[in-house]
């Protein structure tokens, strides 16, 4: 309560200043010192109001300094960023995203500065220049993140990033194939691609996944291959094997015995020698890359006469199609796929390698009545160009 003074004891008070406003100053919660609020108030009234509000917000220990958010966005972002637990090519993303994106709008000024409004200008902006909507919600994802710790750190007081749905969007359905045209794509690439075209299609491995398996991963016994590791590549070239992002990505997944053939005369003609050999390498016996790899797909794709559309990651969409009509549940469907997820403990408790052995088996039926598997002993001089 206010004395006549203005002041309220043991905690602030308010004055007229020479211009006639008046001022609000208050105890901080911490150091006891005097200091006054942000802005002046035309009346006495406003100003024991705004005091009463701070008075209620420091009680309530929801009081943060306002010079708190005065520090710099880009410094803070760059140590936000090195400070992070990433892997190599997570981390070359995310600062490309950071200074292509982000910084540009809203490096040179304050956390405080970012605002819920200009978020969501800053978002509008990019998607009317061009910037793909992934990539914009990428952005968005990354500086929502930051601002979440500048939270933590009680730098700011909210989260300026409230968009309703930016962290999201909506992925266009993409094509899945049938049973004959797997084949036809496999059997019109280079014989020592092949393989490739057929494990994406019937493991539903990821391209960095493939290139990743050695020999020692391939089971011909238990017609099985095994990812322990996934191929990254940096903007600089350099390719190296990461650990998948979760334990759900380490597993073991059935392919058809209707594809044991394939499989050993792949490993027979063109896998690199030694149990810690690539399964696939280039024709030079180099890794498989991405780059390299297109031109064939490109190739096979329009000799095969498949849609235009279809990208090499489409054949996991259609395999986990095939793996669904041939029975597979939910649960089954995350586990081939190596999917993490919160339940992932759960699905590694029900799903067994029995139950994956019967979804391999309804595949391989769906190749036979698809008519594919067929195809001449490859070598390497039978290998089209």
């Amino acid at each position: 309560m206010a004395n006549k003074r203005g002041k309220r004891r043991n905690f602030g008070s308010v004055r007229q200043l020479p211009s006639g406003r008046w001022q609000v100053r208050y105890r901080e919660p911490e150091t006891g010192q005097l200091r006054p609020a942000e802005k002046t108030y035309p009346t006495k009234t406003d100003a024991q109001v705004a005091l009463t509000h701070i008075e209620s917000d420091i009680t309530r220990g929801q009081w943060s300094d306002p010079d708190a958010g005065a520090v710099n966005f880009q410094e803070y972002a760059t140590a936000w960023l090195r400070d992070r637990k990433l892997a190599d090519r997570t981390r070359e993303r995310n600062e490309s995203v950071m200074r292509l994106h982000i910084l540009p709008t809203f490096g040179a000024g304050s956390l405080a500065d970012v605002t819920t409004a200009r978020v969501r200008s800053w978002r509008g902006k990019l998607l009317s220049a061009g910037v793909g909507e992934p990539t914009v919600v990428k952005a968005y994802q990354l500086l929502r993140a930051l601002m979440n710790t500048a939270v933590d750190d009680e730098l700011i007081r909210r989260n300026p990033c409230r968009t309703k749905g930016a962290d999201r969007y909506d992925v266009p359905e993409r094509p899945v194939l049938t049973v004959a045209e797997v084949f036809a794509v496999a059997d019109s690439i280079t014989p020592r691609y092949r393989l490739l075209v057929l494990l994406a299609a019937f493991t539903t491995l990821r391209f960095g996944e493939l290139a990743a398996l050695r020999r020692r991963d391939i089971d011909l016994e238990g017609l099985a291959v095994t990812v322990r590791r996934a191929q990254a590549e940096l903007q600089d070239g350099r390719l190296f094997d990461k650990a998948p992002k979760s334990a759900a990505g380490v597993r073991s997944v059935s392919f058809p015995a209707e594809l044991l053939d394939a499989v050993t005369r792949h490993l027979e003609h063109f896998a690199a020698p030694g149990r810690d050999g690539h399964v696939f390498v280039g024709p030079q016996g180099g890794q498989l890359r991405r780059s390299n790899f297109r031109d064939d797909w490109v190739k096979a794709r329009k000799a095969a006469g498949v849609t235009a559309e279809l990208h090499f990651h489409d054949l996991r969409h259609t395999g986990n199609t095939l793996a669904s009509t041939a029975g597979a549940s939910t649960r089954e469907l995350m586990t081939r796929m190596g999917h993490s997820s919160s339940r992932a403990a759960l699905i590694y408790q029900h799903m067994t390698s029995d139950r994956d052995r019967a979804i391999a088996d309804r595949l391989g039926a769906m190749i036979r009545g698809g008519g594919g598997v067929a195809s001449g002993t490859p070598g390497e001089d039978a290998e089209r160009t």
